[in-house]
């Protein structure tokens, strides 16, 4: 499990693409990978990935045909930025909301607005996704926790201050790129279960 609390930012420093699967050897800030070990899990871009190997401040992950087909971790390439979180441990404070680091499907920003001291960015789902999308609700986008501004249809928007850009890769996004997108699970489980009830359709008219 993850908190979406992002940890920081690493590197790709090599992605080895053979049919089916991509391996990647990720470099990390040297003060991040205290007691690490193989077999470990670490959330990349949200993506939740098993440590391979261990070089000095560098890991290695596998990512199977799956992943790179649910997630954006097949564009990558050498030199890219990418959020990571390693794996929360019992009595962790939970800054954020809890994720599983399986990511659901991508999104596309579609418009990037910079008022003074902070930024929106605004996102488009696929349309079966839109359903989970409510203003002040919890959505996970490249591992980091977030709170929906606005959604409108299969659009929705998040604001970020300067500490946020700080410690994350939001800061470099331009219009155009996909993300990675984890629906926040408790959202999921009550639109879903409202679903099956017959309660998903529209409002009556009165």
């Amino acid at each position: 499990m993850f908190t979406g609390i992002v940890q920081g930012v690493a590197t790709i420093e090599e992605v080895t693409a053979e049919p089916g699967l991509s391996t990647y050897i990720v470099r990390f800030p040297e003060d991040k990978l205290d007691g690490v070990s193989i077999g470990a899990s670490v959330a990349i871009n949200g993506t939740c990935l098993t440590v391979t190997r261990h070089e000095g401040s560098a890991l290695c992950f596998d990512a199977m045909q799956e992943t790179l087909k649910l997630t954006t971790l097949g564009h990558l390439k050498a030199g890219d930025p990418v959020n990571f979180e390693r794996a929360a441990r019992i009595g962790d404070e939970i800054g954020g909301h809890l994720l599983s680091g399986h990511i659901h499907t991508t999104a596309k920003i579609v418009e990037i607005l910079r008022p003074e001291n902070n930024v929106t960015l605004w996102f488009e789902v696929p349309d079966e996704w839109a359903r989970y999308l409510f203003p002040k609700g919890y959505i996970a986008i490249n591992g980091a926790s977030l709170t929906i501004g606005e959604a409108r249809g299969n659009r929705f928007s998040v604001h970020l201050i300067p500490e946020t850009l700080r410690a994350t890769t939001f800061a470099s996004v331009q219009e155009g790129q996909q993300v990675n997108i984890e629906i926040d699970s408790q959202t999921q489980t009550i639109v879903d279960t409202l679903a099956r009830l017959g309660y998903d359709g529209p409002a009556p008219t009165l």
